[in-house]
């Protein structure tokens, strides 16, 4: 399984995006932030909302510098009809990974081996591809994107500004922390 501030394996996998299906490597976004939205299956109840709601900030995702992935254990096929049946899923367009055969779900420890679907995680892959964020939760909870992209923004000022942190519910712009100096101060 993927270890927080570690390299993440290569991997390569096929995705459906605007009416094409592709082969996509991780590889091939060196140099950019990458995040991976694991989902447990298409034409789903929560699955929809989760992924129009990403949808919705995929803009500022692409501002970050991110390109997203949405991945469920289904075929690009399956991905191309709930594409093409949903009206949620048809604002979808970044691309969405098929994993069939549930590697890309275990590589991330999410893959539930007696239902053979993904539980939900959410991924933050650095430009150098070390993974950062890391966060898998019960399949009964939606998650939230615009959190996901506040640690997406938080990831990249820790990456940019060495040595200051982020407090709690930091946003851009808002103040940071410098640890070493804090406690200098205390003493």
């Amino acid at each position: 399984m993927e270890q927080i501030d570690a390299r993440v394996a290569d991997f390569e996998a096929e995705a459906y995006q605007n009416d094409e299906i592709k082969k996509v490597k991780l590889s091939d976004y060196k140099g950019k932030w990458v995040v991976l939205i694991f989902y447990p299956g298409d034409f789903t109840f929560i699955c929809p909302t989760e992924l129009e709601e990403a949808a919705t900030y995929y803009d500022q995702f692409k501002g970050c510098g991110a390109e997203v992935f949405g991945v469920s254990t289904d075929s690009v096929w399956v991905h191309k009809a709930w594409h093409d049946e949903s009206a949620a899923i048809s604002t979808v367009q970044y691309p969405l990974i098929a994993d069939p055969t549930g590697k890309l779900s275990r590589q991330f420890g999410v893959y539930i081996e007696a239902e053979g679907v993904a539980r939900r995680g959410s991924f933050i892959i650095d430009p150098d591809g070390v993974l950062r964020v890391a966060e898998i939760h019960n399949n009964s909870i939606g998650r939230n994107t615009k959190e996901l992209l506040r640690k997406l923004q938080a990831a990249m000022f820790v990456r940019e500004n060495d040595g200051e942190v982020c407090p709690a519910s930091w946003e851009p712009g808002k103040t940071t922390l410098q640890p070493g100096l804090a406690l200098v101060g205390k003493i």
